[in-house]
């Protein structure tokens, strides 16, 4: 029997062997051949809608996470790095404005926008390739247009954090050639952004049945914030009177329902990014990117690290409210602002086993505790929070922890990952139709049409003081601004009081420092924030607390308004010996 075997198998490699047996396919990747086809087409789009989270290029994924916590955050006045001085040393040069190129967190989101660029570009290269055989032109034009919308996301990404840096497109990027996205970053690539957002708008359908995917009204919404960050009020008024006006978009009910896995894709979202969690997979698709930002104790959400990412004193401090609105200047600046001149009381310094009763009578804009835990007031439905036994180090990163992306405990395993709580489901809202609001307010405003940038204002304002409360037991006092305060306080003022309330609304969100350096205030602000988060806190009852001194003496410079390129990214685009990209201004 076993000659009889090695007969038949010798045979049968007389018969077989040829040239072809020997041109094995690669293991493991998809050939061309395989996603020339409209399946795989499909698979390379998902590949380049998976980045948008932030985690997959090669990184930490909290280098680049898509809430931008440590660059839009904690290089702001909104937020502090928290956990204690020795971890993540790299979040605290950025923190204190100590910005080297060879710091690895801008390493890593210079790896995550452009992976997403390349992915985009192999996106439009194959669909438009001959060989797509089994795609409408229609089909064909919508996956451009998706593609063209996350290709401009991308770029975005990158401009506001460098400024100076390339575009690159399809036609440009070969990926059998690696010199050829060495391109110089000598010009200005708002116009490339804005083409693709305008592609995208002009040819994407209004709804997707599949959440999650870019329509019309989210290029829409993206090219006019193009055009904000430009100062291109009158074009992006248009666009954004259209989105309001044709979206079928509408403020949901209760702020709070924008952050918690069951508001996820509500009436009001735009464009979200999706999370999930139990999906099969270890859990980086839910939220992976921001957990290193939880309460740093068993019995908080998260279950226990890593008390990264506290709010300030200056963000808690800017919920006050007298007579029901901000207390503001007429200083488009925030320099006439009288918020910060007194802390609102806390445990800072108190241990969690002393007592403590919080002092609530003060009127307080009832979005601070759905953005802030503090001490003594209701944290979901987890009780009251319950101080420094959340905080890992209350001395060093203050008594106040985030709030906008934590869980409900009745949610907790069915919103979390089964090995990881620290990673949910509630997706990141990237826009909203209260961003849109706020946008179409700061326009109205520039533009001189106070009024206008008054009412726009006031529909966050009396969603916030109609809507749900965290806490009864806290005064929570919140009117719109009476008809006419704009107008009669000037623009200077108006100006201001849109901006306050685009903090408010967004707090923790991501944006607070990339707002800073559009409305060109941030060397202002911050080095005013560094010196007073720095000093001896104060409350009404005279008691005197420290705060983050080690604050004291940083400097925010003009050329901290963007970011130094990555050393490693400059060397590396080197051509004939010579770099094509270019540092920033004094780096």
């Amino acid at each position: 029997m076993k000659k009889i075997a090695v007969l038949i198998i010798l045979v049968g490699l007389s018969f077989s062997c040829s040239d072809d047996f020997f041109d094995l396919k690669p293991q493991g990747r998809a050939s061309l051949e395989q996603l020339s086809t409209k399946n795989g087409v499909n698979a390379l789009l998902i590949g380049a809608y998976s980045l948008v989270d932030g985690v997959g290029a090669g990184n930490t994924g909290r280098q680049s996470t898509i809430s931008n916590y440590v660059f839009g955050g904690i290089s702001s006045d909104d937020a502090v790095k928290g956990t204690d001085a020795g971890d993540q040393p790299e979040q605290s040069f950025i923190e204190q404005y100590n910005w080297l190129a060879d710091n690895t967190y801008f390493l890593g989101k210079w790896w995550h926008s452009y992976d997403g660029v390349a992915r985009c570009n192999e996106v439009i290269q194959i669909v438009n390739s001959p060989e797509v055989k089994d795609m409408t032109d229609a089909e064909k034009i919508q996956v451009v247009a998706e593609a063209r919308f996350l290709r401009g996301h991308y770029h975005f990404e990158a401009k506001k954090m460098w400024g100076k840096v390339p575009f690159i497109d399809e036609k440009i990027y070969d990926r059998a050639n690696p010199n050829s996205t060495k391109i110089p970053n000598s010009e200005d690539i708002w116009s490339n952004i804005e083409a693709d957002f305008a592609f995208a708008a002009e040819n994407l359908p209004a709804t997707q049945a599949q959440k999650g995917r870019a329509t019309r009204w989210a290029a829409k919404s993206y090219l006019a914030k193009a055009m904000i960050f430009q100062k291109k009020w009158e074009l992006a008024k248009t666009l954004l009177e259209e989105v309001i006006q044709n979206s079928g978009k509408k403020l949901v009910a209760n702020y709070h329902d924008n952050y918690r896995t069951t508001g996820n894709n509500n009436t009001e979202s735009i464009f979200e990014v999706q999370f999930s969690v139990n999906d099969g997979t270890t859990g980086n698709n839910g939220n992976a990117g921001d957990n290193l930002n939880w309460p740093y104790s068993a019995t908080a959400p998260g279950r226990g690290c890593c008390g990264f990412y506290q709010p300030s004193h200056n963000l808690v401090n800017a919920f006050k409210t007298k007579d029901g609105v901000p207390m503001i200047g007429a200083a488009a600046d925030g320099t006439l602002d009288t918020y910060n001149q007194v802390d609102l009381p806390n445990d800072q310094g108190i241990a969690a086993s002393a007592t403590f009763v919080l002092d609530k009578t003060i009127p307080v804009d009832p979005r601070l505790d759905w953005t802030v835990g503090r001490r003594g007031v209701n944290f979901l439905d987890w009780g009251p929070m319950p101080g420094a036994i959340w905080i890992r180090d209350q001395a060093y990163a203050g008594p106040f922890t985030g709030k906008k992306w934590m869980y409900y405990v009745s949610e907790e395993n069915s919103t979390t990952h089964s090995t990881s709580k620290r990673n949910t489901n509630n997706n990141y809202r990237l826009l909203k139709l209260s961003h849109v609001i706020l946008w179409l307010a700061e326009c109205e405003a520039e533009l001189g049409n106070l009024a206008k940038a008054e009412g726009y204002v006031n529909q966050l304002r009396i969603r916030a003081k109609t809507g749900s409360v965290q806490d009864p037991t806290v005064n929570y006092q919140i009117e719109p601004y009476p008809t006419g305060t704009f107008v009669a306080n000037g623009a200077a003022y108006a100006i201001n009081a849109v901006r306050m309330e685009q903090r408010l609304e967004f707090a923790m969100e991501g944006h607070r420092f990339f707002d800073l350096v559009r409305w060109g205030i941030a060397e202002k602000v911050l080095n005013k924030y560094a010196v007073e988060e720095a000093a001896a806190g104060k409350e009404p009852s005279g008691r005197t607390f420290n705060k983050r001194g080690y604050m004291g003496g940083k400097t925010f410079t003009a050329k901290n308004n963007y970011f130094p390129l990555p050393q490693d990214e400059i060397l590396n685009s080197q051509r004939d010996g010579q770099p094509t990209l270019v540092q920033n201004t004094g780096y």
